[in-house]
């Protein structure tokens, strides 16, 4: 009976083994290494593998002269992508840029709805009048960048540092904004109606004819005069 018990746990805990996400700075290293890790390519710069011996990662990464991180890490490996290549694969139908890395890169009044830019860093970035409709800017650094007139409706913006950019003007309507750093942010004008804003922290933010009309602040961190001149 208690080998029993011991098979079925083991099989259990194989079967339930926590899986771990590596993000390496080439597509095509991923690829590649999910091969020889035994993982699965998640069609970008990522392999999930449900063991991480960072012995293998770190042997078949040198072999292919690629770097990596865990996914989420607080350094990230990011893989440096000019403006005229984003706007070059995008046109050609490429819309993962996972963990991408353009910072202070100049986006205004671009197409690139539906993109997917989690964990990418665009910290002083220019999406000014950028068309980011249901775009993926899941834990994306987006601090101080410049948003003013951009389409973000539908995006989703979970965990994402938003704080000190300029959202003036900005359309989030149905925006998924839980847990996102918007401290300090400017709001004027904003359109937020219907979005997620449970969890984020608004502290400071200028919300100055800002339309929050049926968002969900539950749980947000604000304070309440800054809401004065908001619409509700």
């Amino acid at each position: 009976m208690k080998n029993l018990i011991s098979i079925g746990w083991n099989n259990w805990l194989k079967r339930h083994k926590k899986e771990s996400v590596l993000l390496f700075d080439s597509i095509a290293a991923a690829n590649e290494i999910a091969l020889m890790l035994n993982g699965q390519w998640d069609g970008c710069n990522g392999v999930i593998v449900t063991s991480s011996d960072e012995v293998a990662v770190n042997t078949a990464a040198k072999l292919l002269q690629a770097t990596w991180c865990y996914q989420g890490a607080s350094k990230a490996v990011l893989d440096r992508v000019t403006t005229d290549a984003i706007l070059r694969r995008y046109a050609i139908g490429e819309r993962n840029f996972v963990n991408a890395n353009l910072r202070c890169a100049v986006l205004a009044s671009v197409k690139l709805s539906e993109v997917n830019l989690s964990y990418a860093s665009l910290s002083w970035a220019d999406l000014s009048q950028a068309n980011l409709s249901k775009a993926d800017l899941t834990a994306a650094d987006l601090s101080q960048a410049n948003l003013s007139g951009a389409d973000l409706s539908k995006a989703y913006l979970m965990r994402a540092n938003l704080s000190e950019a300029d959202l003036q003007q900005a359309s989030l309507q149905g925006a998924n904004l839980s847990s996102a750093n918007l401290t300090e942010v400017n709001l004027t004008g904003a359109d937020l109606t219907g979005a997620n804003l449970s969890l984020a922290d608004l502290r400071g933010a200028n919300f100055h004819l800002c339309n929050l009309s049926g968002a969900n602040l539950t749980n947000a961190k604000l304070i309440e005069s800054d809401l004065a001149f908001a619409q509700q």
